[in-house]
């Protein structure tokens, strides 16, 4: 099949680009005629405020890549769309945010009827939504053909977003892609009493909820957050103050990338998730691939991932007590190294045979 694929690749960065680069590789790889159409200019700077590209790609770039979208070229969305239309079966439209809408309705005009066009959503809606992001959703979902979602609550919202006169919509759980970080560092025996937070820094990710805990959990045990915030890390620095656990938090903000991944896992002893909503993340199994367990919280496929009291803990979600107590359980005696003993990297190839029959699937 030839299958055009538009989206983030590198020099952007982070998950949204990682998944795109794999997914095109692993098309390829099984037969297909793969092309990424990718941006040279994806948000506008006020829209997103931590830093968009990196110098050096987290894996083996995908060669056959164009960089011909911006989002300030509205006649640039067309005439790809129409580049893709013509050389494509299935045409696939990455969606992460609804921000992308514009541009999407563009390539597909430009598509028309000469390929089937399918949204790849990521986030149907996103965690902390605007005045008109449904409304973008739906003017989407009602001009593909089909649409594939990342777990059954999103493949509902996308079905009631589309209507009854909207395309199939289908499910498939979000398969590994994660940032090649070169050999994992030997750890040493012993605990050390460290937490780690890691990735962008929003509300609905719950580190003011972990700071709450920590205050309330086992004395002694330190928190490193490391990762872009989103609108600035004053009001949480405030609240560690509030709570007196500022001293115990180490604040790693910025971007981090791959190369100094093993080092920052290396030195703690579990990655904390305590997310309020979630779709789908990387996160677990990241952690899982450098040796450590997770605590997570009940939400979207963490609990998927997490196999509670054997590579992990799980709490509930928004409640700093039973993240507190998950905390304390991790360092009952004992408990520690149990949970590292029960951690498995994860079998990325059954998840990627899923899910590419899942996307083929959507060619009719």
């Amino acid at each position: 099949m030839r299958i055009t694929l538009v989206g983030p690749v590198h020099p952007y960065k982070g998950g949204g680009a990682r998944h795109t680069t794999e997914l095109a590789h692993r098309l390829a790889a099984a037969g297909h005629r793969v092309v990424v159409e990718s941006w040279r200019a994806q948000y506008p700077a006020a829209l997103y405020p931590g830093r968009q590209t990196v110098a050096e790609p987290e894996g083996p770039p995908f060669p056959h890549t164009r960089r011909d979208l911006a989002w300030y070229r509205p006649d640039g969305w067309y005439r790809v769309g129409r580049r893709a239309g013509r050389e494509s079966d299935l045409v696939v439209l990455t969606v992460f945010t609804p921000v992308q809408v514009p541009a999407y309705l563009g390539v597909r005009a430009g598509c028309g009827r000469a390929a089937r066009v399918a949204a790849l959503c990521h986030n149907v809606l996103p965690h902390e939504r605007g005045r008109f992001d449904a409304a973008l959703m739906r003017l989407l979902l009602g001009r593909v053909d089909a649409v594939l979602t990342h777990s059954p609550q999103q493949r509902e919202l996308a079905e009631r977003l589309a209507g009854a006169a909207g395309p199939p919509v289908a499910a498939a759980e979000l398969p590994p892609h994660l940032p090649d970080t070169g050999p994992r560092r030997p750890r040493p025996p012993g605990t050390r009493r460290r937490l780690l937070f890691l990735g962008i820094v929003r509300p609905y990710k719950g580190v003011d909820v972990l700071l709450r805990a920590l205050a309330a959990g086992p004395p002694g045990v330190e928190l490193t957050v490391a990762g872009e915030f989103w609108g600035g890390s004053a009001q949480l620095r405030a609240l560690a103050e509030q709570l007196g656990v500022a001293h115990r938090v180490r604040w790693r903000e910025g971007y981090v990338p791959a190369g100094e991944l093993p080092d920052l896992f290396a030195e703690c002893d579990a990655v904390v998730l305590p997310y309020r909503s979630a779709t789908a993340t990387q996160n677990v199994w990241l952690a899982h691939a450098h040796g450590l367990p997770v605590i997570a919280t009940r939400v979207g496929t963490l609990p998927d991932h997490v196999r509670d009291g054997v590579d992990g803990l799980l709490c509930a979600p928004d409640d700093p007590e039973d993240l507190a107590r998950a905390i304390a359980d991790c360092y009952a005696p004992g408990r520690l190294a149990a949970l590292r003993a029960g951690v498995r990297p994860v079998d990325a190839d059954a998840y990627w045979d899923r899910y590419l029959a899942a996307l083929t699937g959507l060619s009719g």
